[in-house]
């Protein structure tokens, strides 16, 4: 069977790095962006670590989302693309326009180079932030009806990035000539094992527990998808004929309390995990300190709400299955603890 050429942007990423890994590991030539090339030593270096095969097969290019430079290079000559690169801020910035205008230009630049280089799909890696968020509490799960309403409550720029950037994308795809298609894949919080020295995304909350700067166990419900189920959901968005035009929400079951995840961590790890909070803090505590903290107040709508999701959707029709959570929670616990970085 002949392996099709890809082109992974941000390759410095987690997520894209775990793509990277998966699509080599399948045979695919890979192609992926950086912002500079001064980055692809560093990051063939955490790939080599991760157990990265046929490296000869990766090459790098230049680009950025923030201008055009690069990317009619960048998307030239391969079958496939997945547009993973985005800007992650999650909680308070004070420029929203900052996450926003990167995270939606930036799409729409890599579908236009895309789309004149005659690409066959795009899969983009948007986020249950475009689904999940700006919502009255409710008791059903979350699917990929579902859009994140982002004048509501709780709704950070991260997640208006996220809803405005996918929903420009199927807008440009609407209205785009050509045969080009486009997947969604929506992943809850992902964690899983460190590429390189950088902590990124949802293994914050691990390394935080672990280094002890987390003194106390906020009430909030965490939905988890390992990072390396999110990179095969993205090969077979890529490669499954039915999953043009669709979007697939990614899951492992239901979401686990801080209380949970901390638990994990001291029954596996013992001593490693001794600084591992126990107590919850009250929620009257967090609504007093978001007065003066605004990232404690972005968590305030989900207190006591664990949000239900359901990944059916790519079970059933991509064959995809998922890890359970707990495995993402050790895997992303136990690389940091082996790279030293439980005291950063």
């Amino acid at each position: 069977m002949r392996h099709s050429h890809v082109l992974v942007t941000g390759g410095s990423g987690f997520i894209a790095g775990h793509c990277i890994l998966e699509l080599l590991e399948q045979g695919y030539s890979v192609r992926t962006t950086v912002r500079s090339l001064d980055k692809e030593a560093a990051v063939r270096s955490a790939l080599e670590d991760a157990g990265m095969v046929h490296s000869d097969r990766l090459s790098f290019t230049a680009a950025n989302l923030d201008n055009d430079a690069g990317w009619t290079e960048a998307a030239s000559a391969v079958e496939f693309v997945l547009h993973v690169a985005s800007p992650v801020q999650p909680g308070y910035v004070r420029d929203e326009n900052e996450v926003i205008a990167p995270a939606r230009e930036g799409a729409l630049r890599v579908l236009r180079a895309s789309r004149d280089a005659g690409v066959r799909r795009v899969v983009l890696t948007s986020a249950f932030h475009a689904v999940g968020w700006g919502h009255p509490r409710r008791s059903h799960a979350f699917t990929e009806s579902d859009w994140t309403n982002i004048d509501g409550p709780g709704v950070d720029a991260y997640g208006k990035s996220k809803t405005l950037a996918e929903r420009a994308a199927w807008d440009f795809l609407s209205g785009a000539a050509g045969a080009m298609e486009l997947t969604t894949v929506l992943p809850v919080a992902v964690m899983g094992p460190v590429l390189g020295k950088e902590i990124t995304g949802a293994n914050h909350l691990i390394q935080l527990m672990l280094s002890g700067r987390m003194r106390a166990l906020p009430d909030i419900h965490v939905p988890i998808v390992d990072v390396r189920d999110v990179a095969k959901a993205h090969v077979l968005a890529m490669t499954n004929p039915r999953a043009a035009g669709e979007r697939f929400l990614l899951s492992s079951g239901r979401a686990l309390s801080m209380k949970e995840i901390a638990s994990i961590l001291r029954a596996e790890f013992c001593d490693a995990a001794g600084r591992v909070p126990t107590r919850v803090a009250p929620n009257l505590l967090l609504r007093i300190a978001s007065l003066f903290n605004l990232t404690v107040r972005g968590i305030l709508p989900d207190l006591g709400y664990a949000k239900k999701t359901s990944h059916e959707k790519a079970t059933s029709m991509l064959g995809w299955t998922p890890r359970d959570s707990t495995e993402a929670i050790v895997a992303a616990a136990e690389s940091m603890i082996r790279k030293g970085l439980t005291d950063a």
